[in-house]
């Protein structure tokens, strides 16, 4: 049927309400967006922003060595050789087909003397993307690793830590772990200056690797090197005749230190038993003790000289006079003080020499109490050296208000207090040095420290002329004389102390300075436990002393003091002069 011409086409209309529901969700819709957008822009923008840094920018380290530690005249103890780590991405050895291989893991397994099976269980699970396979290897190794060209193994340059001295120097000097961080000695408590800082460069690339622009460059900081002022000529002829020493006399243990009276830098420091710090396989926890440092003992007679001197700083005695030792023993508050035998009347000086118990106890007993313990106070027992070295004990000394007659007289003997080999060495440096007290030093000093006067020098001289009759022929010390030096010390021999009381063993000790007449150096040798019956310290201790003490006057080039009855010869002149 036709439809007219004059009839309207009707179209369908839109409902109102779904235009209006469309229409909302449109507008809702863009506000979503509009929303996040902002969100993303203005209120949260880091997030976008630490994502693209991670895609983009790249962080280069610059490699920066350990400083290196050498003695007093340049000689090196501690410096960093390069070498390389071997590393692995397990992803990349599997996907790249590197983890079947086999041929050249086995190659790789051989030069690092392993198995193919322990270096491929590093590499078994591709989830992982870093494994170490070897640390510290040499170059050449390296270069061999790198012409195998595993895919996923790659090589890390790196630095070990050498020690030239070895077992002369270990305890001093210290150690460092695998990743160069100081764990004893002088390389961990200057662990700061001898490590520096790594300079860093950040920039950021495209994704075709290209540089697009350097946001922040670091400059390095370069380490330090330590001078410290231990001399290795002297450190190792201590050494050497203090292993002699602990070997022949079958001791548990033994320490040496040298001081330089002047300056109250230390010249050496070694100690028995020691061990390689190149190669710390089955390395035990005693080996690396500084004795020296940690170890304390009551230092028996080695102390007479400080009450000498008290006594006559406080004017009880003078240098002529005379004690009555008779009859070689004395009762005090109802305990037994006793000597070798009744050595009658004695001088000063005959009371170090034949180390009178019975001679010390009457000075020390006429002394007021308070004078008599500042001697001990002064002479630096009981309190640190200022070395700065890590582990120093200060040793053991009571500071109280009630003392029996007897722990008076005990304490001038030496017992009732301990110290340790420093603390002994370092007292016999302020009597050296006039009774001027400095902090000993394990650095190098440009300048001594000026110190601080304790004991007057007029007295301090005219103990150390007393002192000089120990090593005289019927002195204790006899075997401490050293050629064409005049030689001031003391022996000591004490028994160690045990529970309720003193048991068999024994510590043989002794300390002095030379030349007598102008110090110059204070040495204190300890043999701890010497086996036998040879354990007296003008037995065991006394013959160390004189060795090291003759060396290091040679190699100070000290003039000798001591000339009477010795040839002399001139250079050039065949005859006697």
């Amino acid at each position: 049927m036709a439809v007219k011409r004059n009839e309207k086409i009707l179209r369908p209309e839109p409902l109102p309400g779904r235009f209006m529901f469309l229409l909302v969700c449109i507008c809702l819709g863009f506000v979503s967006l509009v929303a996040r957008a902002a969100y993303i822009q203005v209120i949260e923008p880091d997030r976008l922003r630490y994502e693209g840094d991670l895609r983009s920018i790249r962080v280069a380290h610059d490699r920066v060595q350990r400083g290196n530690i050498t003695d007093r005249n340049g000689v090196e103890l501690a410096v960093s050789v390069p070498v390389h780590t071997i590393w692995a991405d397990p992803k990349v050895v599997h996907d790249r087909g590197g983890y079947t291989d086999t041929r050249r893991w086995q190659a790789m397994a051989d030069v690092l003397n392993t198995t193919p099976e322990q270096l491929l269980s590093k590499v078994e699970n591709p989830e992982r993307r870093f494994v170490y396979l070897e640390r510290m290897i040499t170059p050449a190794v390296a270069n061999y690793i790198r012409d195998l060209r595993i895919p996923g193994v790659g090589l890390k340059e790196e630095s070990r830590r050498f020690y030239p001295g070895g077992e002369i120097s270990a305890q001093v000097v210290g150690i460092t772990n695998i990743d160069a961080e100081g764990l004893d000695g002088v390389e961990s408590v200057y662990n700061e200056l001898l490590t520096g800082t790594p300079g860093q460069r950040r920039y950021r690339k495209d994704g075709q690797g290209r540089l697009i622009e350097e946001l922040e460059i670091t400059a390095s900081e370069q380490p330090q090197n330590l001078t410290l002022s231990i001399d290795q000529r002297i450190q190792s002829i201590a050494y050497r005749e203090l292993a002699k020493a602990v070997r022949f006399h079958q001791a548990s243990s033994g320490s040496v230190v040298v001081v330089d009276v002047q300056t109250g830098e230390v010249l050496a420091m070694v100690n028995n038993p020691s061990y390689n710090p190149n190669n710390r396989t089955n390395v035990e926890a005693h080996q690396m003790r500084n004795r020296a440092i940690t170890d304390s003992f009551e230092p028996g007679s080695t102390v007479k000289p400080l009450v000498i001197l008290g006594a006559l700083a406080a004017g009880t005695v003078n240098i002529d006079s005379t004690l009555n030792t008779s009859p070689g023993w004395m009762r005090v508050g109802g305990r037994r003080v006793q000597d070798a035998r009744n050595y009658g009347e004695l001088d000063l000086a005959g009371v170090l020499a034949h180390s009178s118990n019975v001679g010390t106890s009457r000075l020390a007993l006429d002394l007021e109490l308070e004078d008599f313990l500042d001697l001990y106070s002064m002479a630096g027992f009981g309190s640190d050296t200022g070395i700065n070295m890590l582990g120093e004990s200060m040793g053991m000394f009571q500071h109280r208000n009630r003392w029996s007659d007897f722990e008076v007289a005990a304490l001038s003997y030496g017992y009732g207090l301990s110290v340790t080999t420093l603390q002994l060495a370092q007292m016999y440096a302020i009597l050296g040095n006039g009774g001027n007290r400095q902090p000993l030093s394990i650095l190098k000093l440009d300048e001594p420290h000026p110190g601080r006067q304790v004991f007057s020098r007029e007295i301090s001289r005219q103990v150390l002329e007393l002192m000089e009759a120990v090593v005289a022929e019927d002195g204790t010390g006899n075997r401490a004389r050293v050629s064409g030096y005049r030689v001031a010390g003391k022996t000591g021999t004490t028994r160690k102390a045990v529970a309720g009381g003193y048991g068999d063993e024994y510590v043989g000790l002794f300390a002095g300075v030379l030349p007598a007449s102008r110090p110059r150096v204070a040495i204190a040798v300890m043999i701890n436990e010497p086996a036998g019956d040879s354990y007296h310290g003008g037995t065991v201790a006394a013959p160390v002393f004189s060795a090291i003490a003759e060396e290091t006057m040679r190699i100070l080039n000290v003039a000798p003091d001591n000339l009477s009855g010795r040839e002399l010869r001139v250079a050039g002149f065949g005859g006697r002069q």
